[in-house]
């Protein structure tokens, strides 16, 4: 096991990334929900990547694309509770996580940058 798939932000974004699957896995919303697809698998996928790539700098580079795909999630989740395709209750628990989420990766990036100063 490499050390990406030890950290809690990258097994939390995984399992989120299944959550968000399963909870809209019948949804006939296709365009919508191939696009929320894409940007919660993107969150642990850019972290296994970054972390890879096997630099500092390109880490912190990843680490940041994952922190937009989580943002991009989010805006998603609540799009999604507005116009009512997603289940309000479900979508403010995956709003939740992804905000700690959020948080954790620009945890992550902070301690990495301090490295580097």
């Amino acid at each position: 096991m490499d050390v990406f798939e030890k950290l809690d932000v990258w097994k939390r974004s995984a399992r989120l990334s299944v959550e968000v699957y399963n909870s809209l896995k019948d949804s006939k919303e296709y365009g919508f929900k191939d696009q929320l697809f894409r940007s919660a698998l993107s969150v642990p996928s850019n972290i296994a990547e970054g972390y890879e790539r096997g630099s500092r700098k390109e880490y912190i580079r990843f680490l940041n694309v994952a922190k937009g795909s989580c943002a991009e999630l989010r805006t998603q989740l609540y799009i999604g509770i507005e116009t009512g395709i997603l289940d309000r209750t479900m979508a403010s628990n995956h709003l939740k996580e992804a905000c700690e989420i959020s948080k954790m990766l620009q945890g992550l990036i902070n301690k990495l940058q301090e490295v580097d100063n």
